[in-house]
């Protein structure tokens, strides 16, 4: 692999206009189906409402059936995808070896699960022989002066006898949150690097991992920032286990598919990345909303920024080496989705900015995309409830229907669906898994698992644009990313609309006909039985029988049970606002 496969050969108008065709072929015999099911017997407004609902949609839907095609596709192909989609980082070095930063950033964390992962990356270093390149930073926004000075110590505690400098920075104020941190320590503290390497609070990386990104980095001048791909540590409670082992096989597919068609105008997901110092000072830097607060989802505005001037931004789909935490029960998981939403909806004051590319203002639609799609999937499930109490819908054909839901669903879930089937092609890439028995196993359970929850996690989504809508503000509060259970009187007093939603929709649906409430069932269990399945996955009992029974074990797990005691199998929980 040469850099010969860069940009002359590449052809982005191409590699998009083949993207666009196959984001048609998905949303247009979806689209016939609709006419196919809501027709017959003459249209109410129920079912007008379902009809231009659906349709808007349908993007987000081809969307990610496209990109996960266009990923199985390559990593069937190729023997090394990421390679192939950034032939950089396996280039000869082409200029002096760049001086690089490795900064942390810090809010009110547990220093006890913070620092071994650092620890671990910097012995790495050393024993690669890059003692002199690189430095470690603690970025700390941390406000509290007793948690600071706790912070602090065990910092120096580590440096004390780390193989590489490490150094620690304690902000007086948190101005613009992580962004601001991140800009301030730039502006102030990074002179003499050239690269910044960043990592959140739960980030774990490994020596070759970075030393990748730095080769990239060195290889081609003109990129601003490579984003790897992240995935999910090695997790105990059944939540963050389940979660994150769909997650991973679906965002190997999606980024696979998604580096090939935006090449240099990829993504930047805030941490597990490495980026060039002087362009992003120069062209990243983030001035307040026109109602004076802060961008909260900083980094894809950070990455359209870059491309608007013309760096290079590009995605390694790369898992190896690359982990963060996921978050330890459902309560977590919620509310991180309310932080992302409420920065993702901040793109509304941005997209029609002046001086971004087109790819810019797609990536933050599409950003909007993934949150506004809840409040339509939820208007979708009233209306059908209201067509059917008021005696529409008597005409539809029950087979078509139930094909429109079902390819609805696997057209949605595409990206993991296409990466556990790369898996089970390529039984080389299960064998890290415990082999495909293993993975057939995991994405069984993972799959019932996000039956149940997406539901509930669309209809918290939705209540939370509501509020947006009504004047909330976002904030960026410190993160629970350690284990725990939930209680049942606390899983009810937050799931209690969740619950009343699926049994309301339910009793309606079950007044009309036996079959409604069957064509209805995926949606509505997950909202039915939310407070059990809250307290369940975040139970020790059910933890304990997914580990002893290893479903959806990851590899580093099995890598570590083979080797001897494992480390603690819980992590902390990254978030990109933080």
């Amino acid at each position: 692999m040469t850099l010969a496969l860069t940009l002359p050969r590449e052809r982005p108008a191409l590699r998009r206009a083949l993207f666009l065709l196959l984001c048609l072929s998905v949303v247009l015999p979806l689209a016939a189906l609709l006419w196919r099911v809501l027709s017959p017997g003459g249209w109410t407004g129920w079912e007008v409402a379902i009809a231009v609902l659906y349709l808007g949609t349908l993007p987000w839907t081809a969307i990610c059936t496209a990109n996960a095609a266009a990923g199985l596709f390559l990593l069937l192909r190729e023997e090394d995808a990421p390679a192939f989609l950034v032939p950089q980082v396996v280039a000869p070095r082409a200029g002096p070896p760049l001086r690089t930063a490795i900064a942390v950033c810090i809010r009110n964390e547990a220093m006890e699960a913070v620092l071994p992962p650092l620890a671990r990356l910097l012995d790495g270093l050393a024993a690669a022989g890059e003692r002199g390149r690189f430095t470690l930073w603690f970025l700390s926004d941390t406000q509290d002066p007793a948690h600071a000075a706790a912070e602090e110590a065990a910092i120096m505690a580590v440096a004390a006898g780390a193989p590489l400098p490490v150094r620690y920075r304690r902000r007086a104020g948190n101005a613009g949150f992580k962004a601001g941190n991140v800009m301030e320590f730039l502006d102030r503290h990074a002179e003499g690097h050239e690269l910044a390497l960043m990592l959140d609070a739960d980030s774990e990386m490994s020596a070759g991992a970075v030393l990748r990104l730095v080769r990239g980095m060195e290889a081609d001048p003109r990129l601003a920032l490579i984003q790897q791909l992240i995935a999910g540590r090695p997790a105990a409670r059944a939540f963050a286990r389940l979660f994150q082992f769909g997650m991973r096989a679906g965002m190997r597919a999606w980024a696979t598919g998604q580096g090939w068609w935006q090449l240099d105008d990829g993504p930047y997901w805030g941490h597990n990345a490495i980026l060039r110092i002087a362009p992003f000072r120069e062209h990243a830097r983030l001035e307040p909303l026109p109602d004076g607060s802060a961008i909260l989802s900083h980094d894809q505005v950070e990455a359209v920024r870059l491309h608007a001037a013309g760096w290079r931004v590009r995605c390694l789909p790369a898992e190896e080496g690359s982990l963060e935490g996921n978050p330890p029960a459902l309560p977590e998981f919620l509310a991180r989705d309310v932080r992302w939403g409420a920065g993702n909806m901040q793109y509304r004051h941005l997209i029609l900015r002046p001086g971004l590319t087109l790819m810019g203002r797609w990536q933050l639609a599409q950003a909007m995309l993934l949150f506004l799609c809840a409040p339509l999937w939820l208007g979708m499930l009233l209306a059908a409830v209201g067509n059917a109490a008021t005696g529409g819908g008597a005409g539809t054909p029950v087979g078509a229907l139930a094909a429109l839901l079902g390819l609805t669903w696997a057209a949605n879930a595409a990206p993991k669906l296409l990466g556990y089937a790369e898996l089970l092609v390529r039984g080389e890439r299960a064998a890290p898994y415990g082999g495909r028995g293993a993975v057939l196993r995991g994405a069984g359970a993972e799959i019932l698992f996000s039956l149940l929850v997406e539901p509930v996690s669309l209809l918290n989504k939705s209540l939370a644009l509501g509020r947006l809508a009504l004047g909330a503000r976002g904030g960026w509060a410190p993160q629970n990313r350690a284990d725990r259970g939930v209680a049942w009187a606390d899983a009810a007093r937050l799931l209690w609309p969740h619950t009343l939603v699926g049994v309301g929709c339910a009793a309606v649906l079950a007044g009309v006909s036996g079959t409604a409430p069957l064509l209805a069932l995926p949606f509505l269990a997950g909202l039915v039985l939310a407070v059990p399945v809250c307290v369940l996955t975040a139970s020790p009992g059910l933890s304990a029988w997914l580990m002893r029974h290893r479903i959806a074990a990851t590899p580093e797990e099995l890598a570590a049970l083979a080797s001897g005691p494992a480390r603690a199998m819980d992590a902390p929980q990254g978030d990109r606002l933080a």
